[in-house]
């Protein structure tokens, strides 16, 4: 990035170092800024110059209708990820008491927004991290979403023998040698949670695979992917025995998530 940040970063460190809105600024422009808090904006100007994140910065996020603690050891949520959210709603439409899973939750933003739709859904947020479901528990306290519960394992290992309405996923999808990665604030959000593996597939057929042990009959996988991953993700999902496989594009007009049934009459896997 350049060696200036943008105004609207500038105007929001300086709002968050004096613990008060963008809207305050603008209001009492002539107001002086005490010492202290002065030191405390360079220092998060600092910050936010040398590269990192401004959610990082700021410790916090807004995704959906959340506000959502965030730090180095959880994705920053981008507005793209939202479409996770409204698949999944729309899939549950109809649906009482449904039981829906988020694999590899992070900070919880697609479960925690699912769960403060849907009151009446029960929740499982889970993540291999430790870190990451610490803030996703925080997020959980933050939001005061009752209806959701933390569990540690790797995918559908700590849901063992539970099958679910709805599914969702926005699991690392970046090969080892992805171009993106040079990125300067990518190198800022953990590498477990945005590199799969050689090809970037891994852990979408790892969600795939397991999803068919994990959902009700007619329950929903609804992944999230990158732009040029779509055929293969339908692929993946096809494989797994789901139907109904399509791919939808974000506000971008990019192929973003893709989602397959499982038959309503299929038995056992």
């Amino acid at each position: 990035m350049s060696d200036r940040a943008p105004d609207a970063t500038i105007a929001q460190a300086l709002a968050e170092a004096l613990g008060t809105s963008r809207a305050y600024l603008h209001a009492w422009p002539e107001r002086p800024v005490p010492p202290a808090l002065h030191a405390r904006f360079l220092a998060l100007l600092a910050r936010r110059v040398r590269g990192e994140p401004l959610a990082y910065v700021l410790g916090r996020r807004e995704f959906w209708t959340l506000d959502l603690e965030v730090g180095p050891g959880v994705l920053v949520p981008r507005p793209e990820t939202e479409l996770l959210v409204e698949l999944a709603l729309a899939r549950l439409e109809g649906r009482t008491a449904p039981a829906v899973l988020d694999l590899g939750t992070g900070s919880g933003a697609v479960g925690l927004a699912i769960a403060r739709e849907r009151p009446d859904a029960e929740v499982d947020l889970v993540d291999a991290s430790a870190e990451a479901l610490a803030i996703a528990g925080r997020n959980r306290a933050r939001t005061a979403c009752a209806n959701a519960r933390t569990l540690l394992g790797e995918w559908y290992a700590p849901v063992a023998g539970r099958r679910y309405a709805v599914v969702v996923s926005n699991p690392p999808y970046l090969a080892t040698d992805d171009p993106h990665l040079a990125d300067a604030a990518l190198a800022c959000e953990p590498r477990a949670a945005l590199v799969s593996g050689p090809t970037g597939l891994e852990a979408l057929r790892a969600v795939a695979d397991g999803a068919g042990a994990h959902l009700e009959a007619d329950g929903w996988l609804i992944v999230e992917h990158g732009a040029a991953q779509g055929a293969a993700v339908r692929g993946l999902l096809a494989r797994a025995g789901l139907d109904s496989v399509a791919t939808r594009r974000d506000l971008a007009g990019l192929e973003r998530a893709t989602l397959g049934r499982r038959p309503p009459g299929r038995t056992t896997e």
